[in-house]
């Protein structure tokens, strides 16, 4: 593996709701290599999110350091922190976040318009399969064309990170794994790396590298030389 791209160095979250003190994460280590994907697994409430708000700039850290690409994040005022969340992440969430009154290729070319190294918007869509709905609303695509189009928005940004909190979670078994294959090609074509958190453990077949989350503690991190192309995983 190269050198790494992302590093979680000592990472804790601590929320203070009042008196008490909640520690979502605690003293979290890992690391991930440019160009691959990594699946981030755990229940509900494991932690997971903060991880991903934390490495997308989203979310500050009460303790310890992340780097990405060379560059220490966590230590960045809020208009580094901007820039970082327009120019080099991409996020895909679970619920897609479109804007009802633009058309599919609209939402694209909004986010395209945020980015200096910004991707064609028709052409994006067209390698997610929307050729022909880039005219169509939010309301008349089903969820697993509303979510390409939110793919296709964070892809045309062309980011050096593709971050995905649930992102088949809202949608059917095979729409799932329809979307799960994009993100995989991606990858695999553009060497991009994707992080998707999941509550799925199948899914960690597709992954070369996966991250075990449990009460805000990292537990384990496993290296997977044979990563599985989603086609060939059931659950």
């Amino acid at each position: 593996m190269s050198q790494a791209f992302i590093r979680f160095d000592r990472v804790s979250k601590v929320y203070q709701a009042g008196e008490v003190a909640v520690t979502a994460l605690h003293s979290a280590s890992f690391e991930i290599s440019r160009g691959e994907i990594c699946v981030i697994v755990g229940e509900s409430g494991a932690g997971k999110t903060t991880l991903l708000n934390i490495l997308g700039g989203m979310d500050s850290l009460t303790d310890g350091s992340v780097i990405v690409d060379g560059r220490e994040i966590s230590s960045f005022s809020k208009p580094q922190l901007t820039a970082y969340r327009r120019l080099d992440v991409g996020f895909v969430f679970q619920f897609y976040n479109l804007i009802p009154n633009l058309t599919a290729l609209e939402n694209v070319e909004i986010a395209a318009k945020l980015s200096r190294n910004a991707l064609d918007a028709r052409r994006v869509l067209n390698q997610v399969g929307l050729k022909e709905r880039a005219g169509n609303f939010p309301a008349q695509l089903s969820g697993g064309e509303q979510q390409r189009v939110a793919i296709a928005r964070a892809l045309a940004k062309n980011p050096k990170l593709l971050l995905c909190d649930e992102p088949t979670g809202a949608l059917d078994y095979h729409t799932g794994k329809a979307i799960l294959k994009l993100l995989q090609d991606t990858s695999r074509r553009q060497g991009m790396t994707v992080i998707i958190i999941t509550h799925n453990k199948a899914l960690c077949d597709m992954a070369d590298r996966v991250i075990r989350v449990k009460s805000g503690t990292v537990q384990s991190v496993t290296v997977n030389p044979h990563a599985k192309p989603i086609e060939e995983i059931e659950w």
